[in-house]
């Protein structure tokens, strides 16, 4: 059964790209029936509207509060009746409310090989520890900002001269492969969100979740 799809962004949309691109060559099952942005003028409605997908904007700068914020873009989001909610560089905090709205069918993006570095700047935190890899995460969406349970992972190597640059670079190549794959896996029903944690083949994941090499 094809699943609805919405995605939330505020910038490039380069990862809504390529979950766009897996819908349209059958690799995801499912529909992105409306991409919604925080932002009026980035790249990604563009995207959105080139592939014939709806496309709102909601600006949080227009809201008195954040709750009423979420409470309005809950409501733009349960028209659409999505069996998921993608985040996709969605630069907002979510109030508690609006994540228990969506517990479970929710999923994020995050640069960095969660549990570490949960927030901004990441790629930075990684050189500046000498770290000797970095990657990205695919997580479901708790109250916890970056805390929910991961699924996925993607591990690059950190070089000798890498700067915050270099690495954010790879990461999207990484990321553009991951993210995908995991809705794909979801739209598949092959991965769930029981009691705060993440399942896939009805097998309970690693607090680390998946390495991509391993199902790749």
């Amino acid at each position: 059964m094809t699943k609805n799809l919405v995605v939330l962004i505020s910038g490039s949309g380069s990862n809504l790209q390529a979950i766009i691109d897996a819908t349209k060559s059958g690799q995801i099952d499912g529909r992105i029936c409306a991409v919604i942005s925080n932002k009026a003028d980035v790249y990604g409605i563009e995207r959105a509207k080139k592939a014939g997908i709806k496309t709102h904007v909601l600006n949080h700068k227009a809201y008195a509060s954040r709750e009423a914020y979420d409470q309005d873009l809950a409501q733009v989001i349960e028209t659409y009746q999505p069996d998921l909610v993608i985040l996709a560089g969605f630069m907002r905090i979510l109030t508690a409310n609006f994540v228990q709205k969506f517990v479970g069918k929710m999923l994020n993006i995050h640069p960095s090989l969660l549990p570490k570095y949960q927030g901004l700047n990441t790629h930075q935190r990684a050189l500046d520890a000498k770290d000797t890899e970095h990657g990205v995460s695919v997580h479901f969406v708790t109250e916890e900002l970056d805390g929910g349970p991961v699924v996925c992972q993607a591990c690059i190597k950190v070089l000798s001269n890498d700067t915050a640059e270099t690495l954010a670079q790879r990461i999207h190549a990484e990321e553009h492969i991951i993210y995908p794959k995991v809705v794909e896996w979801f739209c598949q029903d092959r991965l769930t969100m029981r009691n705060g944690n993440a399942w896939f083949d009805n097998e309970l994941l690693p607090p680390t979740g998946i390495r991509y090499a391993e199902k790749n």
